[in-house]
């Protein structure tokens, strides 16, 4: 009887290790995630003031920037809002993520 508890209580152990993992590790992906998609977004930012600093204007588009300037953005996983009011304001940049 006493071996029947210790394994129960073993297993039960096991489980609470493996779920407590598991959920460490689904916060890392969601940090990482995160991260990444500030790093798309501050990488636009730099892109359209070196834009604005070498042509004197901001970008019209994402294109242009993606064209001139080496962003990339891989559309299955981001969105990215790129609104430009005047060329010599700086455009207001959303990015959001889509597998979030």
């Amino acid at each position: 009887m006493k071996a029947i508890c210790k394994n129960i209580a073993a297993g039960l152990l096991l489980a609470a290790v493996l779920a407590w993992f598991l959920s460490a590790l689904a916060n890392v992906s969601d940090s990482e995630s995160a991260e990444s998609r500030q790093q798309l977004e501050s990488a636009i930012r730099r892109a359209a003031v070196a834009c604005y600093a070498a042509e004197g204007v901001y970008p019209p588009t994402l294109d242009y920037l993606e064209q001139h300037y080496g962003i990339q953005v891989d559309e299955t996983r981001y969105m990215v809002s790129y609104d430009i009011f005047a060329s010599n304001l700086m455009p207001e940049i959303t990015v959001l993520d889509l597998k979030a």
